[in-house]
C-alpha cells in the first residue's frame, strides 16, 4: 500500500492568510534611473531641489507691463504705452519694460525685467502710437511666478508613493535623474510533474504530457503583483533533483513558488522536501479551488506550494500570495477603475461644455468615500499627483451640490484613498512627520485655506500657524513652535523690522494665506500703531511687500540667489542656506483634526506621533517641541 498523507485539520482561509503574511519576503531598497522607475515604489521622500517653473512666466498672450502704468485704464479711457520688443516662449528676454512701455509676450514666455503683470491681448489694441491698454491690472496678474507649481524645498513625493507616469512627469520637471525605490521581491518559480513540457518543445499527448502553463502564468501574476519572477527549469518528481532545484531557488530568491506535487499522493515529493529540509507551517486550506497548499521556509527563503491545476494555482496565488507580495513591494491593493462617492463640497460650473474635473478621494469617519475637486490649473504638474481621477461634468450642469453622488474614473485601477488627508501650512517638521504615516496626502496651501477647508469638513486634519483665529475650527491634536524672522543677505543692513520699513532693501514676502505672513502683518500693524500711521503706510514703504511666493523656503532661496536683500523666513531655512537671520518672534504651529474623524485610524496614529516629536525636530534650528 502506498504511503499517502491525508489532509486532516485544514486551515481556515484567515489562518492561511496570516501564515503567508508572517513570511519575510521584504527585499530592501535600491537606486534606479528615472527611466526605469515606472511602477516602482519610492523608498525615500523626494523634495523639490528647484522652483517649477524656474522663472516668472506669462500665463496668457498679451503685453507685459508695469501694473502701476495701467491704473485707471478702462474701455472708455484707455492708456497708451510705447511698444517695446516681442518676447517669445523659449527665449531669454532682451528687453526691459521701462515706465510707460509694454512688451508683447507669448504664453509661457519669461517675464522681461521691469514688468510685473500681463494685460491679455483681448483688452488691448495696437495703434500708430503704441498699444492701447483698456483695463487695469494688479501686480502678478496673468503671471505664474517662479515656484508657483512647486517651490524649491517643498515636499514633492513621499516614501511609499508608487511611481506612475504622473509621478514620472513631476520628477522630470524637478530634474531628478534617479530615485531610491523598494527592491522588487525576487520570486523563484518551479513547476513540477513528470507530465509537464515547456511550450515550444514536442508534446506526446498519448503519454499524458501537457504543456507547462503555471510557469508562465505565475510569472506574469508575480510581475503584476510587484515581484520580479525567475522561472527555473522544469522539475520532475525525482526527490533528489527537486530538492536540489528548490534549494537553488531558495538561495537566489526571497520567495519560492512551486506548483504541483502538493497533494497527499505517494509521488508528491515536495511535501517531503519541505518537511525534511525546511520548516513546514501549513499544509491544506479550506478553500475551493486550491485545497492542497503548502506554506513554510527553505533556509532563509519563504516558500509557498501551489496546486498543480492552473485555475487553482492562480486562485490561491491571487487570494493569499499576491497581497503579501504587494505588501513587500509597497504596492496598494488593486481596486476597480471607477468608484462612487459623495461630493464633499459644492462645485459650481457655468460653461456649456463637457468637463473632466480632477478630484481627490478621502474617507470620512464612517468609512464613506468623499470626493473633492482638485484644480491648480492646467499647467500645474502637481495636480496629477494630488488628484485620484476625474468626474465627467456634463454640459448644462450648473453645480454639483455637496452630498451628491458622483462616479469617479480613476487614473489607474490601483489608485487608493489616502490614509490621511491634510491641508494647510508648509512646514519642515510637518513634512518629516508625514514620512511616519502610511500613504498620506497633504496640500500645502496655507493656514487660511486649511482653516476654510476644515470648516467645510473636507480634510482629516489642517495644519495652521501664526496668530490663533477667534473661531479656530477642529480639535487640537498637538503642535510645536518655530522661530521666524528675516533671512537677509550677508551685505544687507537690515537689522530689524524698522530698518526694513525705513530702508531701501528689496524684500520678498509670503502669500497672504500663510501663517508666517499673518505673524509678519501683526508686527507691522503694531509698528504702525507705535508710529501713529495706518498699516497701509507701513507696508507701502517696504519695497517688495506685495512680491509673494507660495512655499515657506522660497523667500530665503530668493535672497540666497541674490534676487532680494531680505525675505520672510524661518530660522532653520536661513541657517541651511548660509544666510544671516533677524529674529522677529516665534509662532505656534497647530495640527487640528476634523471633529468627525478623531477616531479614524490614521488620525489616531498621527495623534500618537505628535506626542513625541523630539527626534523629528533634530537639526531644525529654532524649533521647539
Amino acid at each position: 500500500m502506498s504511503d499517502r498523507r491525508e489532509f486532516r485539520d485544514l486551515a481556515a482561509p484567515e489562518e492561511a492568510r496570516a501564515v503567508v503574511e508572517s513570511l519575510d519576503i521584504s527585499p530592501g531598497t535600491e537606486t534606479v534611473a528615472l527611466a526605469d522607475a515606472r511602477d516602482r515604489v519610492l523608498a525615500e521622500r523626494v523634495d523639490a531641489a528647484l522652483d517649477v517653473p524656474g522663472f516668472d512666466r506669462a500665463s496668457m498672450d498679451g503685453y507685459a507691463v508695469r501694473a502701476r502704468d495701467t491704473f485707471g485704464a478702462d474701455e472708455a479711457t484707455p492708456t497708451t504705452l510705447d511698444l517695446a520688443r516681442t518676447v517669445h516662449a523659449g527665449e531669454e528676454p532682451c528687453v526691459t519694460v521701462e515706465p510707460g512701455t509694454a512688451a508683447e509676450i507669448s504664453t509661457g514666455a519669461v517675464m522681461p525685467a521691469g514688468a510685473d503683470a500681463v494685460v491679455v491681448v483681448e483688452r488691448t489694441a495696437e495703434t500708430a502710437d503704441g498699444v492701447e491698454i483698456r483695463t487695469a491690472v494688479t501686480p502678478g496678474e496673468n503671471v505664474m511666478p517662479a515656484g508657483a507649481d512647486i517651490a524649491a524645498g517643498a515636499r514633492a513625493l513621499g516614501p511609499g508613493t508608487r511611481v506612475t507616469p504622473r509621478e514620472i512627469g513631476l520628477l522630470s520637471a524637478l530634474g531628478v535623474e534617479e530615485v531610491a525605490v523598494r527592491s522588487r521581491p525576487r520570486v523563484g518559480i518551479v513547476s513540477t510533474g513528470d507530465e509537464l513540457v515547456r511550450p515550444g518543445e514536442p508534446l506526446n499527448s498519448a503519454a499524458g504530457e501537457i504543456y507547462d502553463v503555471n510557469s508562465y502564468a505565475l510569472a506574469a501574476a508575480v510581475e503584476d503583483a510587484g515581484g520580479e519572477p525567475a522561472v527555473y527549469p522544469h522539475a520532475g518528481d525525482d526527490f533528489e533533483a527537486l530538492e536540489t532545484l528548490l534549494h537553488e531557488a531558495a538561495d537566489e530568491c526571497d520567495l519560492v513558488l512551486s506548483s504541483g506535487s502538493t497533494s497527499a499522493g505517494a509521488v508528491d515529493v515536495v511535501y517531503r522536501v519541505i518537511e525534511e529540509r525546511g520548516d513546514l507551517r501549513l499544509h491544506g486550506v479550506a478553500v475551493k479551488p486550491g485545497k492542497p497548499m503548502l506554506v513554510g521556509t527553505i533556509g532563509e527563503s519563504a516558500y509557498v506550494g501551489l496546486p498543480g491545476y492552473p485555475v487553482s494555482a492562480l486562485t490561491i496565488f491571487r487570494v493569499f500570495v499576491a497581497p503579501a507580495l504587494r505588501e513587500a513591494a509597497g504596492l496598494p491593493e488593486p481596486r476597480t477603475a471607477t468608484v462612487t462617492g459623495e461630493m464633499a463640497v459644492e462645485e459650481r460650473y457655468a460653461e456649456g461644455r463637457l468637463r473632466y474635473m480632477p478630484v481627490g478621494l478621502v474617507e470620512d469617519g464612517a468609512g464613506s468615500t468623499l470626493v473633492y475637486p482638485v484644480d491648480k490649473g492646467s499647467g500645474a504638474t502637481t495636480s496629477l499627483v494630488d488628484a485620484d481621477g476625474t468626474v465627467a461634468v456634463e454640459p448644462g450642469t450648473e453645480r454639483l451640490p455637496a452630498g451628491e453622488r458622483v462616479e469617479v474614473t480613476l487614473f489607474s485601477p490601483d489608485v487608493r484613498v489616502p490614509t490621511l488627508f491634510g491641508v494647510g501650512e508648509d512646514d519642515p517638521l510637518w513634512s518629516r512627520l508625514l514620512d511616519r504615516l502610511d500613504a498620506p496626502r497633504y496640500l500645502p496651501t496655507g493656514t487660511a485655506d486649511g482653516r476654510r477647508r476644515l470648516r467645510e469638513s473636507v480634510p482629516d486634519v489642517a495644519v495652521v500657524a501664526g496668530p490663533e483665529a477667534d473661531d479656530e475650527p477642529g480639535e487640537a491634536l498637538g503642535g510645536w513652535t518655530r522661530e521666524w524672522g528675516l533671512a537677509v543677505a550677508p551685505d544687507s543692513d537690515v537689522s530689524d523690522l524698522a530698518a526694513l520699513v525705513d530702508g531701501a532693501a528689496r524684500f520678498v514676502n509670503r502669500d497672504g494665506g500663510s501663517g508666517l505672513r499673518h505673524s509678519l502683518d501683526a508686527q507691522l500693524t503694531q509698528l504702525a500703531d507705535e508710529r501713529g500711521v495706518s498699516p497701509g503706510e507701513v507696508t507701502d514703504a517696504i519695497d517688495g511687500y506685495d512680491l509673494t511666493v507660495g512655499a515657506s523656503e522660497s523667500p530665503a532661496r530668493t535672497v540666497a540667489a541674490g534676487e532680494a536683500d531680505a525675505g520672510l523666513a524661518l530660522r532653520t531655512m536661513a541657517a541651511s542656506l548660509g544666510l544671516q537671520f533677524v529674529p522677529l518672534g516665534t509662532e505656534r504651529v497647530r495640527v487640528l483634526a476634523n471633529p468627525d474623524r478623531t477616531g479614524k485610524e490614521s488620525v489616531e496614529r498621527l495623534a500618537g506621533l505628535l506626542g513625541d516629536l523630539g527626534d523629528l525636530a533634530a537639526g531644525l534650528d529654532g524649533f521647539e517641541v
